[in-house]
């Protein structure tokens, strides 16, 4: 076992490491981050718009309530593509220690420059499903690229200098001037040249270059599977499995929860059941490594008189924030971090979370997702409400005990070993 755990911190740390502070992965995570009050907000809108309670649906549309509520979730849920194409160059513009503000614009700007227009009698505008999570994959595109652009001009100097009296807010606008200049009119050009020789249109291949390769991963059950073992093992070297898995994946799991938000609005069947809702309250139940059950292990045997003092003092504090998927004091606290005795069932349990969750769903036993519960939410509570069924909250009791039972075995050799060092025989 110290073998094992001296080739884990020799060999697979660094690596993880290396991954998990990369700039760009780092950017992504935090420019879709940026929009995560604006999904939250527009659930809520839905929630309210679809509460499941017989009737309720068309008392609202009677009383002239329903458009509106509607228009918060298009209004807030429907951003986020445009959101993050400004807080992913923000981010990775303030990585390299430049101003992320001017470099969020010039990618706000672009990724409207690439977007193609609709015309109506009341002018032209941007189809509003390219704004929402459809755009999240040009989004990524140019904020990482514009991003990296405006902070190679200003590092360089290449930029309009305007004396120190000038005021910052003013000298700031005009340094983002050329760089701005030269991005805009880079992807203005790419635009033309695929308009005039009517090509499909960034977003278009987008969806064909990145959706369909990430879509094999993230929108079946082998590759969720393949996904939510790699985050465990990026969370057992110590590296947050989440912020590298999930930045990659993220944008498709919007994009389906999006999807399936605008066929319940249209009154149509819901395509997908992988989605952020999905993963984030049926999947990783307690955080990542579905550790939700293993605290719940330790409330348990803590409650017991021969338990080891190590388990007694680790239960309050693991046990209440798992609750809240918090589970940092479980991961360095118990550890989980590097304990080989813990890693078959911090693989295994979410991988088991997904399976039954989506035999549940496929089988029709369960809604599909069509609204986004904060990562905070307590189990059951947001089972409800990204269902919108009390089915949801039996399918999360249901996972939670999966997991308990998978915990058990192996957190009692744990807890064997504890005792053993508190009775000095290790």
């Amino acid at each position: 076992m110290n073998k094992v755990n001296k080739f884990l911190e020799e060999k697979m740390l660094p690596i993880a490491a290396k991954l998990g502070a990369n700039k760009f992965l780092v950017a992504i995570r935090d420019g879709i981050t940026i929009a995560m009050p604006l999904i939250i907000i527009g659930s809520l809108f839905m929630v309210i718009a679809s509460f499941p309670a017989p009737g309720w649906e068309d008392w609202l549309g009677e009383i002239g309530v329903s458009q509106y509520l509607w228009k918060g979730v298009d209004s807030s849920f429907g951003l986020i593509g445009l959101v993050a194409s400004f807080g992913i160059a923000y981010s990775l513009a303030g990585q390299y220690k430049v101003d992320g503000i001017g470099s969020g614009i010039i990618s706000l700007s672009a990724f409207i420059t690439v977007t193609p227009f609709i015309s109506s009698d009341a002018g032209a505008g941007m189809p509003t499903g390219y704004m929402a999570a459809k755009g999240l994959f040009i989004a990524i595109i140019l904020g990482l690229v514009n991003g990296y652009i405006y902070q190679w001009f200003v590092n360089r100097n290449i930029i309009i200098k305007l004396p120190d009296t000038v005021p910052p807010a003013v000298s700031k606008s005009f340094s983002a001037i050329i760089p701005g200049a030269v991005i805009i009119t880079s992807w203005l050009i790419i635009f033309s040249l695929l308009d005039k020789f009517t090509l499909p249109n960034l977003h278009e291949i987008a969806a064909v270059v990145l959706g369909k390769p990430l879509g094999l991963l993230g929108n079946n059950v082998f590759g969720t599977m393949i996904v939510v073992g790699l985050n465990s093992l990026f969370w057992f070297v110590g590296i947050h499995g989440g912020n590298v898995v999930n930045s990659v994946m993220q944008p498709i799991w919007l994009a389906n929860i999006d999807a399936n938000r605008e066929a319940y609005q249209a009154g149509e069947a819901l395509p997908h059941i992988f989605t952020v809702s999905f993963m984030d309250n049926l999947v990783y139940i307690g955080g990542g490594g579905a550790t939700l059950g293993l605290v719940l292990v330790l409330g348990y045997l803590a409650r017991k008189k021969k338990t080891s003092q190590q388990t007694k003092i680790l239960a309050p504090l693991t046990v209440v924030p798992g609750l809240f998927n918090i589970n940092e004091p479980a991961m360095f606290g118990l550890p989980v971090v590097l304990n080989v005795m813990l890693i078959i069932p911090f693989v295994l349990a979410p991988m088991v979370n997904v399976v039954v969750a989506y035999l549940a769903m496929m089988s029709g036993l369960v809604p599909l997702t069509k609204t986004v519960a904060t990562w905070t939410m307590p189990p059951v509570i947001s089972g409800f409400l990204i269902t919108g069924s009390i089915r949801g909250s039996i399918l999360q009791v249901v996972l939670i005990i999966l997991d308990v039972l998978l915990y058990l075995p192996f957190f009692l050799a744990v807890e064997k070993r504890f005792k053993a060092e508190e009775s000095g025989e290790m």
